[in-house]
Protein backbone atom coordinates (compact mmCIF):
# COMPACT_ATOMS: atom_id res chain seq x y z
CA UNK A 1 0.00 0.00 0.00
CA UNK A 2 1.68 3.45 -1.07
CA UNK A 3 1.60 6.02 1.65
CA UNK A 4 1.39 9.52 0.73
CA UNK A 5 3.57 11.81 2.97
CA UNK A 6 1.47 14.70 4.25
CA UNK A 7 4.22 16.48 6.35
CA UNK A 8 4.43 20.25 6.59
CA UNK A 9 7.47 20.10 5.78
CA UNK A 10 6.51 18.29 2.64
CA UNK A 11 3.52 20.47 1.97
CA UNK A 12 5.54 23.55 2.28
CA UNK A 13 8.07 22.63 -0.64
CA UNK A 14 5.04 22.06 -2.61
CA UNK A 15 3.78 25.05 -1.94
CA UNK A 16 6.92 26.92 -2.68
CA UNK A 17 7.21 24.81 -5.69
CA UNK A 18 3.58 25.60 -6.68
CA UNK A 19 4.70 29.61 -6.46
CA UNK A 20 7.60 29.41 -7.88
CA UNK A 21 6.13 27.91 -10.86
CA UNK A 22 3.50 30.90 -10.55
CA UNK A 23 5.77 33.77 -10.55
CA UNK A 24 7.55 32.04 -13.79
CA UNK A 25 5.04 31.55 -15.63
CA UNK A 26 3.60 35.53 -14.48
CA UNK A 27 7.10 36.67 -15.91
CA UNK A 28 7.05 34.81 -19.34
CA UNK A 29 3.43 36.26 -19.78
CA UNK A 30 4.49 40.10 -19.06
CA UNK A 31 2.16 42.75 -20.51
CA UNK A 32 5.45 44.64 -20.66
CA UNK A 33 6.81 42.48 -23.60
CA UNK A 34 4.51 44.04 -26.39
CA UNK A 35 3.80 47.57 -24.22
CA UNK A 36 7.01 48.63 -23.75
CA UNK A 37 8.84 48.14 -26.94
CA UNK A 38 6.25 49.44 -29.08
CA UNK A 39 6.16 52.53 -26.90
CA UNK A 40 9.81 52.78 -27.08
CA UNK A 41 9.67 53.01 -31.39
CA UNK A 42 6.89 55.01 -30.83
CA UNK A 43 9.35 57.69 -28.82
CA UNK A 44 12.37 57.10 -31.26
CA UNK A 45 10.33 58.30 -33.61
CA UNK A 46 8.95 61.61 -31.89
CA UNK A 47 12.55 62.02 -30.44
CA UNK A 48 13.92 62.28 -33.89
CA UNK A 49 10.96 64.26 -35.05
CA UNK A 50 11.44 67.06 -32.40
CA UNK A 51 15.31 67.38 -32.79
CA UNK A 52 15.00 67.76 -36.69
CA UNK A 53 16.63 64.46 -37.29
CA UNK A 54 13.59 63.49 -39.94
CA UNK A 55 12.76 67.51 -40.59
CA UNK A 56 10.54 70.40 -39.09
CA UNK A 57 7.75 70.25 -41.60
CA UNK A 58 4.21 69.09 -40.75
CA UNK A 59 4.53 66.97 -43.85
CA UNK A 60 7.20 65.11 -41.64
CA UNK A 61 5.75 64.80 -38.60
CA UNK A 62 2.44 62.98 -40.57
CA UNK A 63 5.57 60.27 -41.61
CA UNK A 64 4.92 59.01 -37.95
CA UNK A 65 1.65 58.45 -38.06
CA UNK A 66 1.64 54.90 -39.24
CA UNK A 67 4.53 53.79 -36.47
CA UNK A 68 2.11 55.74 -33.65
CA UNK A 69 -0.91 54.21 -34.79
CA UNK A 70 -0.23 50.83 -36.16
CA UNK A 71 2.52 49.99 -33.63
CA UNK A 72 2.85 52.15 -30.60
CA UNK A 73 -0.99 52.72 -30.24
CA UNK A 74 -2.00 49.08 -31.21
CA UNK A 75 0.59 48.02 -29.23
CA UNK A 76 -0.21 49.78 -26.06
CA UNK A 77 -3.87 48.49 -26.35
CA UNK A 78 -2.84 44.87 -26.41
CA UNK A 79 -0.60 45.82 -23.36
CA UNK A 80 -4.02 47.10 -21.97
CA UNK A 81 -6.04 44.07 -22.89
CA UNK A 82 -3.48 41.69 -21.70
CA UNK A 83 -2.65 43.32 -18.50
CA UNK A 84 -6.36 43.53 -17.67
CA UNK A 85 -7.01 39.58 -18.52
CA UNK A 86 -3.87 38.83 -15.89
CA UNK A 87 -5.34 41.10 -13.45
CA UNK A 88 -2.41 43.93 -13.29
CA UNK A 89 -4.76 46.80 -12.56
CA UNK A 90 -1.49 49.11 -13.07
CA UNK A 91 0.25 48.03 -16.04
CA UNK A 92 -3.46 47.98 -17.63
CA UNK A 93 -3.96 51.41 -16.57
CA UNK A 94 -0.59 52.92 -17.66
CA UNK A 95 -0.55 50.84 -20.88
CA UNK A 96 -4.22 51.99 -21.27
CA UNK A 97 -3.01 56.05 -20.65
CA UNK A 98 -0.39 56.14 -22.89
CA UNK A 99 -2.62 54.14 -25.49
CA UNK A 100 -5.08 57.31 -25.67
CA UNK A 101 -1.76 59.85 -25.81
CA UNK A 102 -0.09 58.10 -29.30
CA UNK A 103 -3.76 57.90 -30.59
CA UNK A 104 -5.06 61.22 -29.58
CA UNK A 105 -1.55 62.47 -30.83
CA UNK A 106 -2.09 60.70 -34.18
CA UNK A 107 -5.27 62.63 -34.80
CA UNK A 108 -4.05 65.35 -33.74
CA UNK A 109 -0.70 64.91 -36.42
CA UNK A 110 -3.10 64.03 -39.11
CA UNK A 111 -5.22 67.03 -38.16
CA UNK A 112 -2.94 69.42 -38.74
CA UNK A 113 -1.60 67.61 -41.87
CA UNK A 114 -5.06 68.03 -43.24
CA UNK A 115 -5.69 71.45 -42.07
CA UNK A 116 -8.74 70.38 -39.91
CA UNK A 117 -7.48 73.95 -37.45
CA UNK A 118 -7.00 75.84 -40.57
CA UNK A 119 -3.22 76.61 -41.95
CA UNK A 120 -0.64 74.88 -39.37
CA UNK A 121 1.89 77.58 -40.26
CA UNK A 122 -0.32 80.70 -40.12
CA UNK A 123 -3.01 80.25 -37.80
CA UNK A 124 -3.53 80.95 -34.11
CA UNK A 125 -5.89 77.74 -34.18
CA UNK A 126 -3.57 75.26 -35.11
CA UNK A 127 -1.23 76.30 -32.29
CA UNK A 128 -4.05 76.75 -29.95
CA UNK A 129 -5.29 73.03 -30.53
CA UNK A 130 -1.34 71.48 -30.07
CA UNK A 131 -0.80 73.85 -27.15
CA UNK A 132 -4.53 72.39 -25.66
CA UNK A 133 -3.01 69.05 -26.51
CA UNK A 134 0.41 69.39 -25.10
CA UNK A 135 -1.13 71.09 -22.15
CA UNK A 136 -3.75 68.70 -21.32
CA UNK A 137 -1.55 65.95 -21.17
CA UNK A 138 0.85 67.66 -19.07
CA UNK A 139 -1.67 67.54 -16.34
CA UNK A 140 -2.43 63.84 -17.64
CA UNK A 141 0.80 63.01 -17.18
CA UNK A 142 2.12 64.71 -13.93
CA UNK A 143 -1.16 63.43 -11.80
CA UNK A 144 0.00 59.89 -13.30
CA UNK A 145 3.51 60.65 -11.68
CA UNK A 146 1.72 61.66 -8.53
CA UNK A 147 0.02 58.39 -8.57
CA UNK A 148 2.81 56.04 -8.85
CA UNK A 149 4.63 57.44 -6.21
CA UNK A 150 4.16 53.50 -4.54
CA UNK A 151 5.30 51.68 -7.39
CA UNK A 152 8.94 51.25 -8.38
CA UNK A 153 10.65 54.39 -8.57
CA UNK A 154 11.71 53.96 -12.11
CA UNK A 155 8.30 54.39 -13.21
CA UNK A 156 7.70 57.46 -11.92
CA UNK A 157 10.98 58.58 -13.12
CA UNK A 158 9.51 57.36 -16.88
CA UNK A 159 6.31 59.64 -16.42
CA UNK A 160 8.63 62.60 -14.77
CA UNK A 161 10.52 62.66 -18.12
CA UNK A 162 7.16 62.12 -19.95
CA UNK A 163 6.05 65.44 -18.19
CA UNK A 164 9.17 67.22 -19.00
CA UNK A 165 9.10 66.55 -22.50
CA UNK A 166 5.73 67.36 -22.78
CA UNK A 167 6.27 71.14 -20.91
CA UNK A 168 9.13 71.67 -23.15
CA UNK A 169 7.49 71.11 -26.24
CA UNK A 170 4.18 72.76 -25.01
CA UNK A 171 6.74 76.09 -24.20
CA UNK A 172 8.36 75.71 -27.31
CA UNK A 173 5.40 75.00 -29.41
CA UNK A 174 4.26 78.67 -27.60
CA UNK A 175 6.89 80.45 -28.50
CA UNK A 176 7.73 79.39 -31.70
CA UNK A 177 11.13 77.99 -30.52
CA UNK A 178 12.38 75.29 -31.88
CA UNK A 179 15.52 75.30 -29.76
CA UNK A 180 13.16 74.22 -27.04
CA UNK A 181 11.46 71.95 -29.31
CA UNK A 182 14.94 70.26 -29.29
CA UNK A 183 15.30 69.93 -26.20
CA UNK A 184 11.98 68.39 -25.66
CA UNK A 185 13.24 65.73 -27.87
CA UNK A 186 16.21 65.38 -25.79
CA UNK A 187 13.86 64.76 -22.99
CA UNK A 188 11.77 62.60 -25.41
CA UNK A 189 15.22 60.50 -25.87
CA UNK A 190 15.77 60.35 -21.99
CA UNK A 191 12.75 58.76 -21.09
CA UNK A 192 13.16 56.20 -24.17
CA UNK A 193 15.84 54.58 -22.45
CA UNK A 194 14.16 54.49 -19.27
CA UNK A 195 11.91 52.78 -21.45
CA UNK A 196 14.15 50.52 -22.91
CA UNK A 197 15.72 49.57 -19.11
CA UNK A 198 12.11 48.45 -18.89
CA UNK A 199 12.25 46.03 -21.39
CA UNK A 200 15.23 44.41 -20.74
CA UNK A 201 13.85 43.63 -17.83
CA UNK A 202 11.01 42.42 -18.94
CA UNK A 203 12.95 40.32 -21.58
CA UNK A 204 15.01 38.94 -19.14
CA UNK A 205 12.66 37.55 -16.34
CA UNK A 206 10.82 35.80 -19.89
CA UNK A 207 13.73 34.59 -20.15
CA UNK A 208 14.68 32.99 -16.76
CA UNK A 209 16.97 35.37 -15.86
CA UNK A 210 17.21 37.86 -13.13
CA UNK A 211 15.37 40.62 -13.01
CA UNK A 212 16.88 44.35 -13.25
CA UNK A 213 16.67 46.89 -10.03
CA UNK A 214 13.56 49.11 -10.36
CA UNK A 215 14.10 51.12 -7.33
CA UNK A 216 12.02 51.64 -3.75
CA UNK A 217 8.90 53.23 -4.46
CA UNK A 218 8.84 57.04 -2.93
CA UNK A 219 5.91 56.18 -0.77
CA UNK A 220 5.25 53.32 1.62
CA UNK A 221 9.08 51.53 -0.37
Amino acid sequence: MTTVDESPGAHAAETRAADAAAEATAAAANPALVGVPTFVIGSIALGLYLVGFTGSSTNAAIGMVPILIMCTGVGQLIGCIWAIKTGAGPVAAIFGIFAGFWLSFSVLVIGLGHNWFGDATQTAAATAAQETFLLTWLIGIVVLALASLRLPSVFTLLFVLVALALLLVLLGTAAGSTGLLFAGGIAVFAFTLVGVYLFFDAMSAAAGGGSLPMGKALIGG
